[in-house]
């Protein structure tokens, strides 16, 4: 409904255009025409402020200009639009079309949402990609759920997915976890992992202890937790060592910069033009010493994923990320990748206590490992309070809120809602009626069904922000408004059969709507607690 208000806004303004002299003054191209819900529903079902936009072009009343519009704006399934000071413009959705929409829920069921907006896109889609040094960590989840939830509202919208994991075993912290596991005098990490490690593998030399610990690491560590415990399955794992290095991507990439004439050489080094692509500093590719840097390697991995011909790269990046991007992005231009580039960094998460902070385990010494929060409160719960916040912000995780079994928890009131509809759908023997959606004119069954209209468009401007935040956001508003409904309104009422049977089909859309929110998110669906 946004863009179809969108469409009509600027019908109407192109035909004030072509009638009156004074609105030709400015280029509609110019104009951005939003359309957003307001904060408070009491203000209409959607909402533009194009009339601010256009007075100081127009020179002209915000509130006049806003008339004007309203005056010649029809659009379907629009009951009625209004004009509130100082220049707002409010839509109100009929009855009609709200209603009609249970039985649109009802047709599609599971691929209601669904739509083949992004069918073009074949999207590389990169996160965790934590070193095979040790157990993922709470940083590692936070970026792992994220990622996973990203990639499913893409495939919801039509794209080809590849969630891809980088196994970074080419590098310096191979020889420190060799260190480590020898325990030698160079030994950076510690803890029960590496204790285990030492007496598995035992002595030889320092690479190819880092490389045998580093494997088991992969598989015990990494693969085990992120499929059996976080629920992601990841579609490619990317040897750095294995499929880049030694398969020669790195000096294919290097020997197609120096083509580019991208690259000089400078103190006896190969550097990269990275300036020319935005970056601070133009970086070394190769020492003067012979050694390839971390860049380099970036390099051969970059040049992988544009001959494997993705469209959009997505990679998702801890916190101490960040400084990285821009010589990433330049590196990628360089080598030609002309697509869509998106860097999400994912912030630091505390684990709390009474709002204190707590450890959990010594099993990676002073990191909370993502495994041990999983088995203390559940991945249902892991994976929804993870996902409540922006991944641009900071969080505190509540152990204590994430261990209660009541309304208080965020997840569990989600879920006893989808439980509870189940329960009411099992007790729903009533008479048979004449279904006449016409009926639901409660106040609280329509603020359920404009909530249920809102998911399409949620899924679509997900699909492009990636601000999947506002799926357990929308889930709890979801909820809200089945709870709000549910306790004003009697479902199941003998002496009103058609009544009845209409609200039980408002109450099998949520079920269906809630079900693909939950199932979007990544957590179970209970038909009761």
């Amino acid at each position: 409904m946004k863009e179809v208000l969108k469409k009509n806004i600027e019908e109407a303004i192109l035909k004030l255009q072509g009638e009156n002299d004074d609105w030709g003054v400015f280029d509609l191209k110019d104009v951005t025409i939003e359309v957003d819900y307001p904060k408070n529903e009491n203000f209409g079902d959607f909402s533009t402020n194009i009339a601010m936009v256009l007075a100081s072009k127009l020179k002209k009343n915000p509130k006049e200009i806003a008339e004007k519009i309203a005056e010649i704006l029809r659009v379907k399934d629009i009951e009625k639009s209004e004009v509130v000071v100082p220049g707002y413009i409010n839509f109100y959705l009929s009855k009609n079309y709200l209603q009609n929409l249970i039985e649109i829920v009802k047709k599609e069921k599971g691929d209601f949402g669904s739509s083949q907006i992004n069918k073009e896109k074949k999207v590389n889609n990169e996160f965790i990609s934590a070193n095979p040094t040790g157990p993922l960590h709470l940083g590692n989840g936070r970026g792992g759920f994220l990622g996973d939830v990203i990639g499913r509202v893409l495939r919801k919208t039509g794209a080809e997915v590849v969630n891809e994991y980088l196994i970074n075993d080419g590098g310096e912290q191979i020889l420190k976890l060799g260190h480590s596991v020898l325990k030698d005098s160079e030994a950076v990490y510690g803890g029960e992992y590496i204790e285990k490690l030492n007496k598995e593998i035992g002595s030889g030399d320092v690479k190819e202890v880092g490389i045998k610990a580093a494997d088991k690491i992969l598989e015990e560590y990494i693969k085990k937790t992120t499929k059996e415990k976080m629920g992601i399955n990841f579609d490619s794992w990317i040897s750095e060592r294995k499929d880049v290095i030694e398969k020669g991507k790195v000096d294919e990439a290097l020997k197609i910069l120096e083509e580019k004439k991208l690259t000089f050489e400078k103190d006896g080094a190969l550097w990269l033009k990275t300036t020319d692509f935005g970056d601070d500093k133009d970086r070394v590719l190769v020492r003067a010493n012979g050694e390839k840097t971390y860049i380099a390697s970036d390099c051969g991995y970059i040049l992988g994923k544009i001959e494997r011909g993705f469209t959009d790269i997505i990679e998702i990046w801890g916190a101490d990320h960040h400084g990285y991007i821009t010589r990433f992005e330049a590196a990628a231009r360089a080598l030609g990748f002309e697509g869509e580039l998106k860097f999400i960094i994912v912030q630091l998460v505390r684990l709390t206590k009474d709002g204190k902070e707590v450890r959990m385990s010594k099993r990676a010494g002073n990191v909370v490992c993502i495994d041990d929060l999983i088995e203390e409160v559940g991945v249902d719960v892991t994976r929804f309070f993870f996902l409540m916040y922006s991944a641009d912000s900071h969080m505190d995780f509540d152990l204590g809120l994430a261990k209660e079994r009541s309304n208080k928890n965020p997840v569990f009131y989600v879920q006893y809602a989808h439980a509870r509809i189940s329960s009411i759908l099992k007790k729903s023997e009533i008479g048979s009626g004449v279904l006449d959606l016409s009926l639901l004119i409660n106040e609280k069954e329509l603020n359920l069904l404009r909530e249920i209209d809102r998911f399409p468009e949620l899924i679509q401007d997900i699909s492009e922000n990636h601000a999947v935040q506002r799926l357990p956001q929308y889930a709890i508003r979801l909820a809200d408004k089945f709870h709000s409904f549910y306790n004003e309104c009697k479902v199941i009422d003998d002496e009103n059969i058609e009544l009845s049977v209409a609200r039980l089909e408002l109450v099998k859309a949520t079920k269906i709507v809630l079900k693909n929110t939950l199932e979007l998110i990544g957590v179970s669906v209970p038909e009761k607690m």
